[in-house]
Parts: C-alpha cells; sequence; structure tokens
C-alpha cells in the first residue's frame, strides 16, 4: 500500500495548486472493487494541510519578513549596477568592464538568493514537516475508505496510469473523509533536530554504508627471534 505514496512524492510541490474535489453524478453502471484517488488532492483539501497553510504566515511572520525586507534591500542594491551594466553595453558593447559588471551583478544576486534561502528554512522546513505526518497517515486513510467501500484495485490519476475514470470510481472524497478522522490537524512546528524523511533516508544510507565498509587490515608487529 505504500506505492500509494509515490505519486505524492513526486507532485508535492503543487499541491497548493490543486483544485478542491468536486463532486460529479454516479453512473449506474459500474465495475465494482475499483477505485480512483487523487492523492495530492486528498493532502492539499486535507484539514491538517489547510490549517497549517492558514497558520504558517503567522507563526513564522518574523522569519517571512525578515527574508522580505532582505529580498527588497537586495533589489535595491542591484537596480543601479543592472542600469549601469545596460547603459555601458549600449554604449560599448565590446566595453572589457561589462564582462567584470555582470559577475559582480551574479555573485551579489546568488548570494542574496542563498541568505533568503537560510533566512526562510524554517518555513520549509514546517511545511516539510505537515507534509510528513499527513503522508504517515495517508496509508490508512486510503485503506480505510477501500474497505468502507469494499475496493479492492486503486488507481491514481496523478502516476500517468489512468487515461479515463468514470465519477463513480472516484473516491477521493472517501479517502478525505478517512484522512481527516486520522488526522485533524498536523504539529506546524518541527521538533529541535527534524529533518524531512528523504534526508533521514540519506544519513542511514551513508551510515549503514560506512558500517558496511571493511575495516583497514591491521599490521602484525614483526616478529622477535630469541638469540
Amino acid at each position: 500500500m505504500k506505492t500509494y505514496l509515490k505519486p505524492l512524492l513526486a507532485a508535492g510541490a503543487a499541491l497548493v495548486a490543486v483544485s478542491p474535489i468536486v463532486a460529479t453524478p454516479v453512473s449506474a453502471q459500474i465495475v465494482k472493487g475499483i477505485g480512483v484517488v487523487s492523492l495530492p488532492a486528498v493532502v492539499a483539501n486535507s484539514n491538517a494541510y489547510k490549517t497549517a497553510e492558514t497558520q504558517r504566515p503567522v507563526t513564522y511572520k518574523a522569519q517571512i519578513d525578515q527574508a522580505e525586507a532582505r529580498r527588497l534591500a537586495i533589489s535595491n542594491q542591484l537596480q543601479p549596477l543592472v542600469t549601469k551594466y545596460n547603459n555601458d553595453q549600449r554604449a560599448n558593447p565590446n566595453n572589457a568592464s561589462l564582462a567584470q559588471q555582470a559577475a559582480a551583478i551574479q555573485q551579489i544576486s546568488q548570494a542574496g538568493q542563498n541568505e533568503i534561502q537560510q533566512l526562510v528554512a524554517p518555513v520549509a522546513l514546517s511545511r516539510a514537516y505537515v507534509t510528513e505526518q499527513i503522508e504517515d497517515k495517508l496509508d490508512a486513510a486510503v485503506q480505510n475508505a477501500a474497505r468502507k467501500k469494499n475496493i479492492q484495485l486503486i488507481l491514481d490519476p496523478s502516476s500517468g496510469a489512468v487515461l479515463y475514470a468514470d465519477a463513480a470510481y472516484n473516491i477521493t472524497q472517501d479517502v478525505l473523509n478517512e484522512l481527516n478522522t486520522l488526522l485533524p490537524s498536523a504539529q506546524l512546528v518541527p521538533p529541535q533536530g527534524w529533518v524531512p524523511r528523504e534526508v533521514r533516508q540519506q544519513q542511514a544510507a551513508a551510515a549503514a554504508a560506512q558500517g558496511a565498509a571493511p575495516a583497514a587490515p591491521t599490521q602484525n608487529p614483526p616478529a622477535t627471534t630469541g638469540r
């Protein structure tokens, strides 16, 4: 059942763009035992996710405001440099200093982006923490919905495996209801030292690789002979 999470992880960055779930009429004839569910839509429409998206700008207002202020300051710093570069380029495209100007602009811009990313890192970490809490309950939500509707096969259109499915097969709302029951809300602020699942897996793999590496052979001390 964990394989159902793969399409969700691939579409995690677009969760907020998923449109609300819309109920459509049910057809008279369907094949029982088959269901279709959009996992990204379930997550984006879950109470836990929507509540966290509302709370996050308030909880992390200081970091967001600081990042926005720094972005504006960097933009103001770059503006005259870009203006001078454009003017010099129009006046003399072969000016040797153009390359130096472009390099300086690029360096300031890249350093600014890195700085802003550091400022909003807690915000990104919070979103990853909330999403992981939802993912941890998503598998159980799918199984609960499948049992209640007597479904043995579930397809996810976001994986590209389904070209068309009648509305009668859509159990996205059912899975959403189960998820909201299992996880009414999520913790917004990660505990100290928490890292996303992908990072933990990478760390575990690195630790396993180090543990499996053969130890360096030890040299025996030279034998001594008595006289």
